[in-house]
């Protein structure tokens, strides 16, 4: 049985130990007296049980399944910065909730292992005066509503930062500068502020046979292994995926050992995930339409190639790739595409890690740049971008398949989504 634990069950209890002792010392007092003092203990007693209730139904209602979902925008239009929704995991229901965190191409969201902060990449060009360089900036997140207090901000010291990836102990957050070609690792404060200067800085060098998107280097996502031990840097540029060592503590990064992993020219490798049973790895590559999978060995974090295989059902003109996400429950991964407007969706062999394409789903608008799941598993949201809308899929978690639900919103320019349970 689960004690009340309450101030005000505590000076309930005090006080029931005092009467009885008062009444056994003086046992000379008359009966209407014992029965005023039982009768406010009766009361005391009462209001304590309610309160008790009171706590444990806010607790429940903590633990429901009501989520703030942060969405990422681009602000070359009507868009202001960052928005907030509110959505229902049980029924998949999506609104948008007042206000806008104001900051220019917050193109890239991370939330804080702690849900106490989030982490915005501004994806520019000059940062302060400064070229080549973009922001990097830090909120508190407040309140039943999400709300965003900033905190602080500093250079990506590198221009136009496209992603953001948080080690899981909440101590060093990593950043891709894309035509920086580099990346860049961050301590965080205890009071979730970023420490400036930068940790480290990883400067790529290059290019590949795509002359009007590999010119140079172009990092476009770093990604920190579940271990906190390696950070897989994929660059769209020169057609690499590197790995660096990370420090957690110190948030500070050395080149690897490991030879870097190099895809066929004009890949272009955008995003990566990891299977949840560590066993595997995905490099999802934006010129060549395609998923590449790998066996991970965590030991040495060496990626061993398994698999490519492309997102389109045909060849398609003018097609792109944004996003991959791994169901959480580890046999399905999905990838979005720009130009197809839609999502690719894969079965995943739990023993070998192999893909097996099963279907494309159209994302209720034009170029789907992001989508993400649900943490329950329910749902998709994918962010279509051209169309300024959020459109709420629900996942047949037997089937992996999507159905499109009467649920959505209107965003401007959305490029990144991200959930935090209140």
């Amino acid at each position: 049985m689960r004690i009340c634990a309450t101030p005000l069950c505590l000076d309930f209890i005090h006080f029931v130990a005092l009467e009885f002792h008062l009444m056994k010392s003086f046992s000379n007092q008359t009966a209407k007296t014992i029965v005023n003092r039982l009768q406010l203990v009766v009361l005391l007693g009462a209001i304590c049980v309610m309160t008790s209730m009171d706590h444990q139904v806010q607790a429940a209602e903590k633990d429901s399944s009501r989520y703030i979902v942060y969405v990422g925008t681009y602000t070359q239009t009507e868009s202001e910065g960052i928005y907030r929704l509110e959505f229902n995991a049980e029924t998949g229901a999506l609104k948008r909730l007042e206000g806008v965190t104001v900051i220019e191409n917050p193109s890239f969201l991370g939330i804080h292992p702690n849900q106490k902060y989030l982490y915005a990449v501004s994806e520019i060009n000059e940062y302060q005066g400064k070229k080549n360089s973009g922001g990097v900036f830090a909120y508190r997140i407040e309140g039943d509503q999400g709300n965003l207090v900033e905190l602080n901000q500093i250079s990506s010291q590198g221009g136009v930062p496209c992603h953001i990836d948080i080690d899981t102990d909440g101590k060093s957050l990593l950043v891709a500068n894309y035509t920086g070609g580099s990346i860049v690792s961050i301590a965080i404060e205890e009071d979730g502020k970023l420490r400036s200067p930068v940790a480290s800085l990883m400067q790529h060098r290059g290019h590949s046979i795509n002359k009007a998107r590999q010119e140079a280097a172009h990092a476009h996502s770093s990604n920190i292994s579940p271990d906190n031990r390696f950070v897989y840097a994929l660059d769209l540029g020169i057609d690499q995926v590197i790995t660096y060592r990370l420090d957690a503590q110190t948030a500070k990064l050395t080149v690897s050992d490991l030879p870097n992993v190099k895809l066929k020219p004009g890949s272009g490798p955008r995003h990566f995930a990891f299977h949840p049973n560590h066993q595997f790895a995905y490099v999802l590559n934006e010129l060549s339409c395609e998923v590449a999978a790998f066996q991970w060995n965590p030991k040495n974090g060496k990626l061993a190639a398994l698999q490519t295989i492309t997102t389109l059902p045909e060849p398609t003109p003018g097609n792109s790739t944004a996003e991959i996400r791994i169901h959480p429950n580890g046999k399905f991964l999905y990838a979005s595409n720009r130009g197809h407007h839609s999502l690719a969706i894969y079965r995943i062999d739990q023993s070998t890690g192999l893909l097996t394409a099963i279907g494309h789903e159209p994302t209720g608008g034009k170029t789907p740049r992001n989508f993400n799941i649900d943490p329950t598993g329910k749902f998709i949201l994918a962010a279509n971008q051209d169309s300024n809308n959020i459109v709420v899929f629900r996942i047949d978690e037997k089937t992996g398949l999507l159905s499109r639900t009467k649920n959505e919103v209107q965003v401007p320019m959305p490029n990144c989504i991200r959930f935090l349970q209140r």
